[in-house]
């Protein structure tokens, strides 16, 4: 298996039974664990914001980051044509392999070259991963490109997380010299490690809702609502779902 597929490694050895986590590395040399399971939770072990936010998703779906594929068999079963799309061979082919029919080796950055004009009524980034959109200089492009591929009246729903919904001085640090450079507080330069597998170093965001608001303003997309979890569900981290639809 590629050495640089660390993210692929871990999905493939957790779907075998073994329990892992991969690790999270930042380039001012933070580390953080996270548990491989949670990539394969159960819907009824979702929060209630995240299902709630599913439910706005309509028609066929782009699933932006799919890893194993949880969130495109949730929807396979509920009758959407879904198409995944990862930069991962391994999570690709594990996500195959747990049944989602339609799944592929694509870069977001890509989207507009691998699929048609108007293809997708929903555009799906759970999991945090409105992040792939990778800085505030890439994000109206790839934002622009999805938009090329979804249709007139399409919606888009992201994960994402208040960067500043902490009080980890390691974070807050991070933030602080990401806006002495003139970047978003959010913006993370990181790589997945796991065993002998790294991958290679990439651009991730975590947007709160108001700058999500401000990255999409200059494109077709329209932020509408952040659909946040229940006030009793304290360790969410300033987690929410992004609702943009496209504008008319």
């Amino acid at each position: 298996m590629d050495e640089s597929d660390a993210y692929g490694a871990v999905i493939r050895d957790q779907y075998a039974g073994d329990d892992v986590a991969e690790v999270i590395e930042r380039d001012d040399g933070w580390i953080g664990p996270a548990a491989a399971a949670n990539y394969f939770a159960d819907p009824e072990e979702w929060p209630a914001f995240v299902t709630r936010a599913m439910d706005r998703v309509e028609g066929r779906v782009l699933d932006v980051g799919c890893g194993p594929g949880s969130h495109a068999l949730y929807l396979q079963e509920r009758g959407h044509d879904v198409t995944g799309i990862d930069v991962s061979p391994g999570a690709i082919e594990v996500a195959r392999d747990r049944g989602v029919e339609d799944v592929r080796e694509v870069d977001v950055a890509d989207v507009a070259e691998a699929f048609d004009p108007g293809t997708f009524d929903t555009i799906l980034m759970m999991g945090n991963n409105f992040g792939l959109v990778g800085t505030a200089e890439t994000a109206p492009e790839r934002l622009r490109a999805l938009a090329e591929v979804a249709t007139a009246d399409a919606t888009l729903v992201g994960q994402s997380r208040d960067p500043t919904a902490t009080d980890d001085e390691h974070h807050l640090s991070y933030h602080e010299t990401n806006r002495e450079r003139g970047r978003l507080p959010g913006a993370l330069r990181i790589r997945v490690r796991y065993e002998v597998y790294a991958t290679p170093w990439f651009d991730y965001l975590m947007a709160a809702p108001d700058t999500m608001a401000e990255l999409a303003a200059e494109t077709p997309w329209e932020f509408v609502e952040a659909i946040e979890p229940d006030e009793e569900l304290t360790d969410a981290g300033g987690d929410y779902v992004g609702i943009l639809r496209a504008r008319e």
